[in-house]
Order: structure tokens, then sequence, then C-alpha cells
């Protein structure tokens, strides 16, 4: 499908910070084939009328769990341990793949309406999600999470061995590259050295990312430092967990030193502000960690612990925490905050989306300018981070397909999703 978008204005995302005026953006199946100011010739399968809307990349959500929408505001005011133990881990224990196929479908709905077009996602059931995924038209690198506390391993019987393998198999490159899987583990602290290493060479073989939360909360960070004597970054690298690079969730307390091997090997933090306030976990060092070369992505994490898929309230934190924290405004600049969930996420998932340019996927959104809260725009940059909100998105286009226009979804079937979390997932999980 070819379609013209004409009468733009865009947020390129490109070095030089260009924001295009008046201008054209051509799309020919899913990839950008134009960008510019004069009308490119031929004839389109579509014309859409840009006037009064901004354009932007498509966000990247770097750092999710779709599914925990059914977990929405659950057990809310505990610490990260308390909520998971008490809360989260009981009613996650009584999940099965239609209640993962309905908390995803929800979760893909409320993402895609608030101009989410690739995210990176963990969590269990994971060839349930990707299934919903491909239904859904956004990309995802899609991970497992890899859980083992034994000190042996047979990654015969290894539950989490065992999935790594089948999706890989089955999903990895899955809708001519819409799904890549990513090799995983959920933490330092939910594992032992036979599954790094079991892990880690899955990667180097399979030339996969790793995605792994890490020094989330100061309790987690210093446990690996007492059983250790190194952090959780550090540990992991010890057994080649990072020699593919890949995404650390969190960071809240890392390092120095830390940094560097993140740097080094091309490791980059998904930064989830709005989760790890909620959670009373801390708040990161991000302007340290962009000072010392490490890409720095954004995330929500799952909606139990965020309760909303608004990236850019994310946005907004991410700009505004360092300022509020140094005492000095500016320490984040809106266009770094923007990066973080545009270029940056691109970047930390290996996926050639992020930018409007020529060959780069054609993951697009538009929000409408003429809203109150967007108007009068004397920065179109400082109105998008500072006072948008996902539902000034008025178009998604995942992968050169529009999925989402002024309130109708294309590829989601949401009265039915609604029905199925109401009538089937909510009672299993809490009656």
């Amino acid at each position: 499908m070819s379609v013209l978008f004409t009468n733009v204005t865009a947020v390129l995302m490109d070095e030089a910070g260009t924001i295009l005026k008046n201008g054209y953006v051509q799309v020919e199946g899913t990839s950008i084939t134009y960008v510019g100011t004069d009308r490119p010739q031929g004839d389109f399968d579509r014309v859409v009328n840009c006037s009064g809307k901004v354009m932007m990349p498509g966000l990247v959500n770097a750092h999710t769990h779709l599914p925990m929408t059914l977990m929405r505001g659950y057990g809310g005011g505990c610490d990260l341990q308390t909520w998971l133990h008490d809360y989260i881990f009981p009613a996650e224990g009584k999940l099965d793949p239609r209640a993962v196929s309905a908390g995803a479908g929800l979760g893909l709905a409320e993402m895609i309406a608030s101009g989410v077009t690739c995210v990176a996602d963990m969590y269990m059931f994971t060839s349930t999600i990707a299934q919903e995924i491909l239904k859904a038209g956004i990309s995802a690198n899609l991970s497992c999470g890899g859980v083992q506390f034994s000190d042996t391993l047979d990654p015969d019987t290894c539950g989490d061995c065992v999935a790594q393998r089948a999706l890989t198999e089955e999903f990895h490159g899955a809708g001519d590259g819409q799904i890549l899987i990513d090799a995983s583990i959920h933490g330092e602290y939910t594992s032992s050295a036979p599954l790094w290493q079991w892990m880690a060479q899955f990667a180097h073989d399979h030339n996969q990312r790793m995605h792994v939360h890490v020094s989330e909360t100061r309790s987690e960070h210093q446990a690996s430092l007492d059983r250790h004597g190194l952090t959780p970054i550090q540990t992991l690298n010890q057994y080649g967990v990072w020699d593919n690079g890949g995404i650390a969730a969190h960071c809240v307390y890392t390092t120095p030193e830390d940094w560097a091997i993140m740097a080094e090997k091309g490791v980059s933090c998904v930064h989830n502000p709005y989760s790890n306030l909620k959670l009373g976990s801390g708040i990161a060092p991000i302007p340290d960690m962009l000072q010392a070369g490490v890409n720095v992505a954004l995330g929500t994490d799952g909606m139990s612990s965020h309760n909303s898929a608004d990236l850019f309230a994310d946005l907004k934190l991410a700009a505004l925490l360092p300022s509020g924290v140094r005492c000095t405004p500016g320490v984040v600049t809106p266009r770094q905050a923007l990066e973080m969930a545009t270029v940056a996420g691109a970047q930390a998932l290996g996926r050639p989306t992020g930018q409007i340019a020529v060959g780069k996927v054609a993951d697009l959104i538009l929000l409408d300018f003429t809203a109150p809260n967007l108007t009068p725009c004397h920065d179109v940059v400082e109105n998008l981070v500072f006072a948008a909100h996902g539902s000034n998105v008025v178009m998604n286009m995942a992968r050169g397909n529009i999925i989402y226009e002024n309130g109708t979804f294309h590829t989601l079937d949401v009265e039915r999703i609604q029905a199925e979390v109401r009538d089937y997932a909510l009672p299993l999980l809490f009656h």
C-alpha cells in the first residue's frame, strides 16, 4: 500500500533536530520512501492531509509486560518485593494462555491508541503474546524472562531453556521481522550461573540480544554485592551475558563501572521512571549514564505497577526528574527525553525505526495539535514532551499499515478483548 502524507509538520528525530514544515512523507509497503518539501510524483492508494497535526516516529516502549494489564493497580502502595510476593506472584500463578491473550490484547489496545509502534516485552506464555502481536500489527522483541534457582541445570528439562528454543524456532523473524526473540534472564537475583552461561551461549549462537532486570532496587543491588562482591551488571558480564548487547531494565542503582561495561558492550538502559517512583524503588541516574555514553531508552514496565500504558507520562518524568533532583532546569533536555522514546529505543531493540527518514520502517504517529492542551505551540518538542498525552494521538501507522485512526482500531476487536478480560480473565485470577 502507498500512502502520501501532505501538509506535514514532522519531528524527524534526525541528528540535526529537523522539524519539517509544510512537507510530504511518502510510504510504500513497510518503508518510508520520501521525506521533503516537494510533492512526490505518482498516484497513491491514500492521501492523508496532516493540517493541524504533528507527525513523529512511533513510540518505542522498550520494557513492558503486556498481560499485567489484568493486575492494573492491584496491590498498590507496596514496595517491589512485597508487591510481587504478596499480590502479583499469587495472581500470576493462576494465569493460562486464554487469560494472557486477553491481557496482552488489552495492553496492546492501550499502547496502540497512545502511539506505541514497537515494544520489548518479557513475560510467560510468550508464544501466546507473539500471536497477539502478529494480529495487532506492531513490532516486538519478545522474551520469557528466564528464572532458575538451582545450581545445576538440565537444558532439556528447564522450562525457560525449552521455551527459549521453541520461541526462537517458531517466532524469531516472524511476520517478516515483525517479531524478534531476545534471550533473557529475569534478573540476577532470580537465577544462577548455569542459566546465565546457557542463555549467553544461546544468544551468541542465535545472534540474539539480551533482556534483563538490573539493579531495580537498593536491596537487589546490595544482595548481589553480598553474594558475589560485584554488581548485577558486573556479575552477569563475567558469564558473557552482555556479549551480544541488549537491554538492562531499570538500572536505578548502577555504578560508573557498570556504565562503562554497558557502553562497551552496547547494553542500553531502559528507564522506567513512573514504575520506579510508584514502587518507591528510586530514581535512576540518567544524566550520568548519558554522559558515560550509555544508550538510554524508555519503558512503562507493566501496567500493574505503572497503571497506564501512556508513554508520554514517562516522557515528562524522564525530562523533569533530573531537574528536580539536581535543582537545575534542563539537565535532561526535552529533545533527549524524546530520543529515549524513539531513536534510542530503536537502537536498544536493534530496529530500523525511531526516525522519519528514507529507508526506515514506516512507524509513524499523528497528534492533534488543535487540542486545547497543545495550544498554543511555541515549540513542537516542548509540547510533545511536557503537554501531550497519549489521548492526543489520532493515527498510528505501524510497519506501513494504519492500525488506529480517530478512535477506531483496525487490527483489534476491542469489544471482544474487553469481554474476555471481564468474563474470563478477571474471574480466573481474582474470584
